[in-house]
């Protein structure tokens, strides 16, 4: 499915996840086996081995992450509908109408796909600089990825207007290039770009959840 399904069973799904939210409803130990795996399987050895620049891009990506379904969730309650969306019967917890635990917790971690990058910061990959290069091919490989889950029931896209190429250029390619870039700032600008991003998600959690807007 390359673009969204604006037929009358995607948007039940949708209705339904709305009313899921935040619901424990199909809480399921895999929550906690998940959080332990991530933690204790990947952030704990990166602290180890003291690998702040990795943890920083992957921070980073995850904070850029929280920031765009804080937004997708803004857009549902405005014109009813998301961008995407997570169903109910796919996941153990939805956080917010477009993302469940268990995708948060993949999005924790894509970021470490940094350690990945060439040591030369400069050199370039077919003409381009091996960052955007490499932000451009795995936002391509995450969007070829989301073709398939939109054609599953775990996943709807309900905009005929919405689906692989926008999220590509919009959602994706900016994900991996705050991983990307902030891999190789300096300290100093990595904590502050995290600490903007991070203070803002907060923010808007804050305000927003009780306000009843996401």
């Amino acid at each position: 499915m390359l673009f969204g399904d604006n037929s009358e069973a995607a948007r039940a799904a949708v209705e339904a996840a709305k009313e899921a939210v935040r619901s424990t409803a199909n809480f399921d130990w895999t929550f906690i086996a998940l959080l332990a795996l991530v933690v204790c399987g990947v952030y704990v050895p990166q602290i180890k081995k003291k690998n702040w620049n990795g943890i920083a891009a992957a921070l980073a990506l995850y904070g850029v992450h929280w920031l765009y379904e804080i937004g997708n969730a803004v857009i549902c309650h405005i014109w009813n509908y998301p961008l995407w969306t997570v169903t109910l019967e796919s996941t153990s917890f939805i956080l917010l109408i477009g993302v469940c635990w268990e995708l948060s917790l993949m999005f924790s971690i894509a970021g470490f796909t940094a350690d990945l990058l060439p040591e030369d910061k400069n050199k370039k990959i077919l003409g381009i600089n091996n960052r955007w290069f490499f932000a451009i091919a795995s936002a391509l490989g995450f969007s070829l990825f989301e073709i398939f889950l939109a054609s599953t029931p775990a996943f709807v896209w309900v905009y005929p207007w919405w689906g692989a190429l926008p999220v590509f250029i919009t959602v994706y390619i900016p994900f991996f290039l705050a991983a990307y870039l902030i891999y190789d700032a300096k300290p100093k600008t990595q904590k502050t770009f995290l600490g903007v991003v991070w203070g803002l998600v907060a923010l808007l959690l804050i305000v927003l959840i009780p306000l009843g807007i996401i």
